[in-house]
């Protein structure tokens, strides 16, 4: 096994690693580490799962499963970029991709009727969605911006739209018959086994069995009405109207893989209501369902004129819709993947509450968020900034994040227990000693879902906290609710803990609406916070507080300190990866940063040096800083505009400034001897260099593909100085 494992994933991360990899591998192997790679993209994990159906020479060990199984072990030491969160659409488009590339994969069944189209179903079900983050996340999270990232978000200020009282911009929640207000949870006092069963008139059907669960797990389970969110969406739809608003909904249904598309197919069904009314029984014989989003639906419906033609007069009388593009009509509506509200909703604030409408305009908007376990966060921010105006980047603190995410924890790992309920009655959550944990009565199409957070990952979260708040010194808040039942059962956990610690004086524990609003007023003085969420909130905050303190995610400074010694190092975000590649296919330009990939790299070695005693690779992380400081203090970042310098120039000047520090350095002469005649060639070489990736921009760029691109063709593009290859190798 390498020592380190640079992990292959999509779109453009993985652009940008044919490219900056290869340098990664030249200077670590100076310090005699080892820098290896495992698939764990979408087209990759669809070939490991279907062996049976390809050739010897197109399988591929199951490298995902490969690297669950290291991260329980303290040798890991890992760098994970953002991989697709596969959403329906977009599986079924890699699958179409791949079996044009001459692999003999089974199509996606959308309605599997026999047995051999169930299994097929269920294995690529498994790798929908959340797939690769539960199975990696050994350990909690610690996110933060790196001291010379926020230093250089400061004194270089992004843009912030400007917000005003009167703006008309709102989030709209359930108040009732959601997953929040139905929500149940238990501390289980013993080891414990479950089944979950629906009772009907009709009688027992297992939903789940043989759930096991260790002694102090807290075990939720909530459902939300599937009649109650109708009447909602309804409700908002004509609410927006009134407003003269866009209506925009935002879910995250690719992390939420069972509940969201389901939530997200009744909101397809709100909008078109009177066309599924009318054209019902037409539309099911056609495979329609809605949840893979109005796209597919248009797709599916394009040889029937009169469902069309209704379709075109149910939206002109509808309010205008949020879109993803308007010069090309993809509405909010139109692939469930497309507006993840994590990201959706910073741009939105961060624009000053502003939206792209049909019109190719900026609009406010109504911002539907269903449920209401989190959208208070939104609101309450919105809120804010209505009252107070924009945030001002430049002396704004910062909000740190520690997420309880280890072991599946919280609703991200509910996944194998979601389901869509087929017939009204009740849902029971039955121990293995006849206890009945958990029970809902239910109507048909409700969704129900079981939620678990596991004792050692709780107190593992606390404990990193503690030692966070240590280091920082700062205001750190327990983003918890004590009238929701989940957090009720994590504050039971949290309080003895901290008093044992003699800490309890240097935290502070509230809601998530109040800890919105307290975190933004300490940063709005320029002070800093911690804070302290469970799983979904820490992805949720650890975009929002970014996007509006340094315009981007991808820049933060993301540690996994596994349960088992190891480290997990992530890059940030990938929610614009998909618009990168567009640009690079069509005009050759990758505006992609990879400074998040120079943070977690310097992490690594680090890391590295202290896990083996290896020294060589501490300079070498010393030298990563550096190298980092010297991109952001000589605005070597990518730009977005053809022609200027892209992600490619970036790794050309990280290279460089690498070389320098390493040759500057005193800690070890045999490194700095090493990388001297480098540092030279490659500042000799800088004329000839930049000329030769700017000569690549412009023509479109052939990949070879989207989701399983040419390694041939990928690296051509990656790497079109020769000058620079030969220097790196």
């Amino acid at each position: 096994m390498s020592d380190i494992i640079y992990t292959k994933v999509d779109e453009a991360p993985e652009l940008a690693s044919a490219s900056f990899l290869p340098i990664i591998q030249k200077f670590a192997a100076a310090a005699g580490v080892s820098v290896g790679t495992k698939d764990i993209s979408l087209a990759g994990r669809i070939i490991s799962t279907f062996p049976d159906y390809l050739t010897e020479e197109q399988r591929q060990t199951d490298d995902l499963a490969e690297l669950g199984k290291l991260v329980k072990t303290p040798e890991a030491n890992v760098i994970k970029l953002p991989n697709i969160s596969a959403s329906v659409p977009q599986l079924v488009a890699a699958i179409k991709e791949l079996q044009s590339q001459g692999y003999a994969l089974p199509d996606y069944p959308e309605t599997p009727s026999t047995d051999e189209e169930k299994a097929v179903r269920a294995k690529y079900d498994g790798i929908k969605g959340s797939a690769v983050n539960p199975v990696l996340r050994e350990g909690n999270s610690d996110r933060r911006a790196a001291k010379a990232v926020k230093s250089f978000a400061q004194s270089n200020p992004h843009r912030m739209g400007e917000w005003t009282a009167d703006s008309k911009t709102r989030v709209a929640s359930m108040s009732g018959g959601d997953f929040f207000s139905n929500e149940v949870s238990a501390t289980l006092a013993n080891e414990a086994t479950a089944k979950i069963v629906l009772e009907t008139a009709d009688g027992e059907t297992v939903l789940k069995e043989g759930v096991a669960y260790p002694a102090g797990t807290v075990v939720d389970a909530t459902y939300m009405s599937a009649a109650a969110l109708d009447a909602f969406l309804a409700d908002e739809i004509e609410k927006t109207k009134a407003e003269g608003t866009l209506f925009s909904l935002h879910m995250k249904a690719t992390m939420m893989k069972v509940s969201d598309p389901i939530i997200f197919g009744h909101a397809v069904k709100a909008w078109l209501a009177p066309v599924f009314e009318k054209f019902g029984d037409k539309l099911d014989a056609l495979g329609v369902t809605g949840n893979a989003g109005l796209g597919t639906l248009l797709e599916k419906i394009k040889g029937e004129p009169e469902i069309v033609a209704a379709i075109e007069e149910i939206t002109a009388a509808r309010p205008p819709m949020y879109m993803v593009d308007s010069d090309k009509g993809i509405t909010n509506l139109h692939v469930p993947s497309d507006v993840i509200i994590d990201a959706s909703m910073p741009a939105l604030i961060r624009a000053g509450g502003k939206g792209w409408g049909p019109d190719g305009k900026e609009a406010d908007a109504n911002c539907v968020i269903p449920d209401n376990s989190y959208a208070p966060v939104y609101d309450e921010t919105i809120k804010f900034f209505k009252e107070n105006g924009k945030l001002n980047p430049a002396t704004a603190g910062t909000v740190q994040n520690i997420g309880l995410m280890a072991q599946k924890a919280e609703e991200y790992g509910s996944h194998p227990t979601t389901f869509e309920i087929p017939a009204a009655g009740t849902v029971k959550m039955i121990l293995d000693d006849g206890t009945v944990l958990h029970s809902h009565d239910v109507e048909a199409g409700d969704i129900w879902r079981s939620a678990s957070s596991r004792k050692a990952p709780i107190e593992d979260w606390v404990n990193l906290a503690i030692d966070r708040q240590k280091a920082e010194g700062c205001r750190a808040i327990f983003w918890l609710d004590a009238n929701r039942a989940h957090d009720a059962q994590l504050i039971a956990y949290v309080k003895p803990i901290l008093e044992a610690k003699g800490v309890a004086d240097k935290f502070e524990i509230m809601a998530p609406r109040e800890a919105t609003r307290a975190s933004l007023e300490t940063i709005t003085k320029g002070e800093n916070t911690i804070a302290i969420t469970g799983n979904v909130l820490r992805d949720y905050l650890t975009d929002l507080f970014p996007i509006l303190e340094l315009a981007t995610s991808a820049k933060m400074l993301s540690i996994v300190k596994l349960m088992q010694g190891g480290g997990l190092f992530e890059t940030g975000a990938g929610g614009s990866a998909p618009k990168h590649v567009q640009q690079l296919q069509g005009e050759n330009h990758l505006r992609w940063d990879s400074l998040g990939e120079f943070c977690a790299l310097g992490e690594s070695l680090t890391f590295l040096a202290d896990a083996k005693g290896n020294e060589k690779a501490r300079v070498l992380g010393a030298a990563v800083d550096a190298a980092t400081q010297g991109i952001l203090d000589n605005d070597r970042s990518p730009s977005r505009k053809v022609g200027e310098p892209d992600n490619r120039d970036s790794h050309y000047w990280f290279a460089r400034y690498w070389a320098e520090a390493l040759a500057a350095q005193t800690a070890d002469a045999d490194l700095a001897a090493h990388f001297a005649p480098i540092a030279e060639a490659l500042v000799a070489g800088e004329e000839k260099i930049t000329a030769e990736l700017a000569a690549a921009q412009g023509a479109a760029a052939d990949l070879g593909g989207y989701y399983r691109t040419d390694a041939a063709k990928t690296s051509a593009v990656m790497r079109p100085s020769a000058t620079l290859n030969a220097i790196i190798g």
